[in-house]
């Protein structure tokens, strides 16, 4: 089974993530701030990920450490549960519409963390979710993880709409590349035998 459960505490944040890859998409997520909450449920339903979530952190500072220590964890329970990678499709490619906006996202599991992020967003906070944590919370997984991750929106006007299509769009991507293809009859999914 491709799962896993992490803790990581530190003086700003105590999060513990349980992660299953071949889940149905079943999410409990409790960060404290609900804009993230909401995605990260969003996430784990199109993803398919069995995904509990529990954060405390120190909110009454800002919203910056739980949503980046979120993204660490996550990105380590995802790694861990992908194990050698024998048999995934490795990428994942996604187009995501939400009403006026639209955003893709392309990943490849390669062991090589890389992030180009582009998106704008015209107001600071969704709710209590500053919009700058979109850009750091897919930092901090993509480089636990071992991600080469590139994510755009390419025009919206409602920064809600934005953020929730790169959610999606990166959970799309993320369901197609842990995917096992019975093609390969695991098999590390490189010429180098290993990623």
């Amino acid at each position: 089974m491709r799962q896993t459960e992490i803790r990581r505490k530190t003086t700003e944040t105590d999060i513990v993530v349980r992660l299953s890859l071949d889940g149905s998409g079943e999410a409990s997520i409790h960060t404290g701030i609900g804009f993230f909450d909401h995605m990260l449920q969003l996430l784990a339903r199109h993803a398919r990920l069995d995904l509990v979530i529990e954060a405390r952190g120190d909110l009454d500072t800002d919203d910056h450490h739980t949503a980046e220590d979120v993204g660490i964890v996550l990105g380590q329970a995802i790694g861990r549960a992908l194990g050698d990678k024998r048999g995934i499709q490795r990428y994942g490619h996604a187009v995501i519409p939400m009403d006026e906006a639209l955003a893709a996202a392309t990943i490849d599991l390669s062991g090589r963390s890389y992030l180009v992020f582009q998106a704008e967003f015209t107001a600071d906070r969704i709710g209590s979710f500053s919009t700058q944590m979109t850009e750091e919370f897919f930092r901090a997984l993509v480089f636990q993880a071992g991600i080469t991750a590139h994510l755009g929106c390419s025009y919206g006007r409602n920064d809600h709409h934005k953020t929730e299509a790169l959610f999606k769009a990166f959970a799309r991507s993320l369901r197609d590349a842990v995917a096992i293809d019975p093609r390969l009859q695991d098999d590390i999914p490189s010429t180098k035998g290993v990623l």
